[in-house]
Protein backbone atom coordinates (compact mmCIF):
# COMPACT_ATOMS: atom_id res chain seq x y z
CA UNK A 1 0.00 0.00 0.00
CA UNK A 2 2.70 2.20 0.59
CA UNK A 3 3.54 2.80 -3.31
CA UNK A 4 -0.15 3.34 -3.70
CA UNK A 5 0.33 5.80 -0.86
CA UNK A 6 3.11 7.42 -3.05
CA UNK A 7 1.30 7.56 -6.80
CA UNK A 8 -1.46 9.45 -4.55
CA UNK A 9 1.25 11.83 -3.57
CA UNK A 10 2.87 12.31 -6.48
CA UNK A 11 -0.87 12.97 -8.51
CA UNK A 12 -1.48 15.59 -5.49
CA UNK A 13 2.15 17.35 -7.28
CA UNK A 14 0.19 18.27 -10.30
CA UNK A 15 -1.82 21.27 -8.35
CA UNK A 16 1.57 22.75 -7.98
CA UNK A 17 2.32 22.28 -11.18
CA UNK A 18 2.14 25.87 -13.11
CA UNK A 19 0.93 25.84 -16.74
CA UNK A 20 3.57 27.69 -17.87
CA UNK A 21 2.33 28.84 -20.89
CA UNK A 22 0.13 31.66 -19.12
CA UNK A 23 3.65 33.55 -18.60
CA UNK A 24 3.55 34.23 -22.31
CA UNK A 25 -0.08 34.98 -22.48
CA UNK A 26 0.44 37.94 -19.71
CA UNK A 27 -2.40 37.11 -18.03
CA UNK A 28 -4.10 34.12 -16.00
CA UNK A 29 -2.46 31.24 -14.07
CA UNK A 30 -3.44 27.29 -13.62
CA UNK A 31 -2.45 24.56 -12.80
CA UNK A 32 -2.10 21.39 -14.66
CA UNK A 33 -4.30 19.58 -12.12
CA UNK A 34 -7.00 22.40 -12.87
CA UNK A 35 -6.01 21.89 -17.10
CA UNK A 36 -6.83 17.73 -16.23
CA UNK A 37 -10.01 18.61 -14.50
CA UNK A 38 -11.85 20.09 -17.36
CA UNK A 39 -10.52 18.17 -19.47
CA UNK A 40 -12.15 15.18 -18.31
CA UNK A 41 -15.36 16.78 -18.12
CA UNK A 42 -14.86 18.19 -21.57
CA UNK A 43 -13.96 14.45 -22.89
CA UNK A 44 -16.73 12.66 -21.01
CA UNK A 45 -18.97 15.61 -23.23
CA UNK A 46 -17.66 14.80 -25.99
CA UNK A 47 -17.79 11.08 -25.91
CA UNK A 48 -21.29 11.15 -25.32
CA UNK A 49 -22.18 13.54 -28.21
CA UNK A 50 -20.46 11.04 -30.78
CA UNK A 51 -22.31 8.46 -28.98
CA UNK A 52 -20.20 5.77 -31.38
CA UNK A 53 -17.04 5.57 -29.06
CA UNK A 54 -16.24 4.21 -25.71
CA UNK A 55 -16.48 7.12 -23.21
CA UNK A 56 -14.72 5.82 -20.63
CA UNK A 57 -11.57 5.49 -22.20
CA UNK A 58 -11.72 9.30 -23.31
CA UNK A 59 -12.41 10.23 -19.69
CA UNK A 60 -9.48 7.60 -18.56
CA UNK A 61 -6.83 9.13 -21.55
CA UNK A 62 -7.94 12.61 -20.11
CA UNK A 63 -7.22 11.68 -16.43
CA UNK A 64 -4.15 10.81 -16.82
CA UNK A 65 -2.43 12.20 -20.32
CA UNK A 66 -0.45 15.04 -18.20
CA UNK A 67 -0.10 12.74 -15.31
CA UNK A 68 3.94 12.77 -16.09
CA UNK A 69 4.55 16.33 -15.59
CA UNK A 70 4.53 15.60 -11.85
CA UNK A 71 8.20 14.59 -12.93
CA UNK A 72 8.71 16.68 -16.13
CA UNK A 73 6.63 20.08 -15.32
CA UNK A 74 5.04 21.19 -18.32
CA UNK A 75 7.13 22.69 -20.84
CA UNK A 76 4.87 25.46 -23.23
CA UNK A 77 5.94 25.78 -26.80
CA UNK A 78 8.65 28.04 -26.33
CA UNK A 79 10.13 25.67 -24.04
CA UNK A 80 9.64 22.86 -26.46
CA UNK A 81 12.09 24.57 -28.67
CA UNK A 82 14.75 24.31 -26.76
CA UNK A 83 14.17 21.63 -23.80
CA UNK A 84 12.89 17.75 -24.64
CA UNK A 85 11.59 16.18 -21.64
CA UNK A 86 11.86 12.11 -21.17
CA UNK A 87 8.09 12.11 -21.17
CA UNK A 88 8.14 7.63 -21.95
CA UNK A 89 10.78 7.18 -19.03
CA UNK A 90 8.89 9.13 -16.86
CA UNK A 91 5.64 7.12 -17.37
CA UNK A 92 7.64 4.01 -17.02
CA UNK A 93 9.06 4.86 -13.55
CA UNK A 94 5.79 6.09 -12.47
CA UNK A 95 3.61 3.37 -13.48
CA UNK A 96 6.32 0.27 -13.18
CA UNK A 97 5.57 -0.33 -8.95
CA UNK A 98 1.51 0.16 -8.88
CA UNK A 99 -0.66 -3.53 -9.84
CA UNK A 100 -2.53 -0.68 -12.17
CA UNK A 101 0.56 0.75 -13.62
CA UNK A 102 0.32 -0.86 -16.81
CA UNK A 103 -3.76 0.50 -17.05
CA UNK A 104 -2.32 3.93 -16.57
CA UNK A 105 0.71 3.71 -19.33
CA UNK A 106 -1.69 1.80 -21.74
CA UNK A 107 -4.14 5.36 -21.74
CA UNK A 108 -0.89 7.49 -21.95
CA UNK A 109 0.33 5.83 -24.85
CA UNK A 110 -2.82 5.79 -26.77
CA UNK A 111 -3.56 9.47 -26.11
CA UNK A 112 -0.19 10.78 -27.53
CA UNK A 113 0.01 7.99 -30.49
CA UNK A 114 -3.46 9.51 -31.33
CA UNK A 115 -4.39 6.73 -34.04
CA UNK A 116 -8.05 5.63 -31.97
CA UNK A 117 -10.97 7.50 -32.41
CA UNK A 118 -11.49 7.56 -28.77
CA UNK A 119 -7.79 9.00 -28.36
CA UNK A 120 -8.09 11.81 -30.94
CA UNK A 121 -11.04 13.02 -28.83
CA UNK A 122 -9.34 13.31 -26.00
CA UNK A 123 -6.81 15.31 -27.74
CA UNK A 124 -9.05 17.22 -28.74
CA UNK A 125 -10.48 17.80 -25.12
CA UNK A 126 -7.21 18.71 -24.53
CA UNK A 127 -7.47 21.62 -26.40
CA UNK A 128 -10.70 22.74 -26.03
CA UNK A 129 -9.45 23.15 -22.49
CA UNK A 130 -6.95 25.85 -23.67
CA UNK A 131 -9.86 27.46 -26.15
CA UNK A 132 -11.89 28.27 -22.98
CA UNK A 133 -9.24 29.67 -21.02
CA UNK A 134 -8.19 31.84 -24.06
CA UNK A 135 -11.91 32.51 -24.32
CA UNK A 136 -12.40 33.42 -20.65
CA UNK A 137 -9.44 35.96 -21.04
CA UNK A 138 -10.05 37.38 -24.02
CA UNK A 139 -13.49 38.55 -22.65
CA UNK A 140 -11.36 40.08 -19.73
CA UNK A 141 -9.47 42.13 -22.03
CA UNK A 142 -6.24 40.21 -23.01
CA UNK A 143 -5.23 41.09 -26.39
CA UNK A 144 -2.96 38.33 -27.07
CA UNK A 145 -5.66 35.57 -26.68
CA UNK A 146 -7.76 36.09 -30.06
CA UNK A 147 -3.99 35.14 -32.04
CA UNK A 148 -3.57 31.91 -29.47
CA UNK A 149 -6.78 30.86 -29.89
CA UNK A 150 -6.52 30.96 -34.02
CA UNK A 151 -4.11 28.63 -33.37
CA UNK A 152 -5.43 26.15 -30.99
CA UNK A 153 -8.03 25.93 -33.23
CA UNK A 154 -6.24 24.75 -35.71
CA UNK A 155 -5.34 21.70 -34.09
CA UNK A 156 -8.65 20.40 -33.60
CA UNK A 157 -9.02 16.55 -35.47
CA UNK A 158 -12.99 15.76 -35.08
CA UNK A 159 -15.86 17.25 -36.37
CA UNK A 160 -17.88 17.24 -33.08
CA UNK A 161 -14.65 19.49 -31.64
CA UNK A 162 -14.45 21.67 -34.35
CA UNK A 163 -18.34 22.04 -34.13
CA UNK A 164 -18.41 23.15 -29.89
CA UNK A 165 -15.57 25.20 -30.47
CA UNK A 166 -17.46 27.47 -32.73
CA UNK A 167 -19.96 27.97 -30.09
CA UNK A 168 -17.52 28.38 -27.57
CA UNK A 169 -16.08 31.03 -29.47
CA UNK A 170 -19.19 33.28 -29.83
CA UNK A 171 -20.30 32.63 -26.41
CA UNK A 172 -19.98 35.13 -23.62
CA UNK A 173 -18.01 32.71 -20.98
CA UNK A 174 -20.10 34.67 -18.41
CA UNK A 175 -23.66 33.67 -19.87
CA UNK A 176 -23.92 30.96 -17.91
CA UNK A 177 -24.34 32.42 -14.61
CA UNK A 178 -25.43 36.41 -15.82
CA UNK A 179 -27.76 35.43 -18.78
CA UNK A 180 -30.57 36.52 -16.25
CA UNK A 181 -30.69 40.37 -16.01
CA UNK A 182 -33.44 40.60 -13.80
CA UNK A 183 -34.08 42.95 -10.60
CA UNK A 184 -32.12 40.39 -8.39
CA UNK A 185 -28.79 41.96 -9.44
CA UNK A 186 -30.53 45.32 -7.91
CA UNK A 187 -32.36 43.90 -4.88
CA UNK A 188 -30.37 41.25 -4.05
CA UNK A 189 -31.14 38.93 -0.76
CA UNK A 190 -34.52 41.00 -0.33
CA UNK A 191 -35.70 39.89 -3.52
CA UNK A 192 -34.96 36.39 -2.78
CA UNK A 193 -37.04 36.76 0.39
CA UNK A 194 -40.21 38.49 -1.61
CA UNK A 195 -39.64 34.65 -4.06
CA UNK A 196 -39.72 32.65 -1.08
CA UNK A 197 -42.65 34.19 0.71
CA UNK A 198 -44.81 34.09 -2.76
CA UNK A 199 -43.17 30.74 -2.77
CA UNK A 200 -45.11 29.93 0.45
CA UNK A 201 -48.08 31.50 0.28
CA UNK A 202 -48.59 29.36 -3.24
CA UNK A 203 -48.16 26.11 -0.93
CA UNK A 204 -50.36 27.39 1.72
CA UNK A 205 -53.08 27.64 -1.35
CA UNK A 206 -52.35 24.56 -2.47
CA UNK A 207 -52.40 22.73 1.20
CA UNK A 208 -55.94 24.65 1.64
CA UNK A 209 -57.57 23.22 -1.74
CA UNK A 210 -56.56 19.59 -0.69
CA UNK A 211 -57.93 19.95 2.65
CA UNK A 212 -61.12 21.43 1.55
CA UNK A 213 -61.15 18.50 -1.10
CA UNK A 214 -60.77 15.64 2.03
CA UNK A 215 -63.59 17.32 4.05
CA UNK A 216 -66.38 18.20 1.04
CA UNK A 217 -69.18 16.22 1.58
CA UNK A 218 -69.37 13.22 -0.41
CA UNK A 219 -65.23 13.05 -0.52
CA UNK A 220 -63.99 9.02 0.66
CA UNK A 221 -62.41 8.64 3.45
CA UNK A 222 -58.80 6.59 4.50
CA UNK A 223 -59.91 3.84 6.56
Amino acid sequence: MKRIANFLFEAGMLKRTPRTGFQFLGSGAESVAEHIFRTVYIGYTLGRLSGDVETDKIIKMCLFHDLPEARTGDLNYVNKKYVTADEKKAVKDLTATLPFGEEISDAIHEFLEGRTREARLARDADQLEMILALKEYKDVGNQYADEWLDFALKRLKTDIAQELSRVIVETDSSLWWFSDKSDWWINGEKDTKNRLTRLRRVKAKVKAKRNAKRTAPGAKRKK
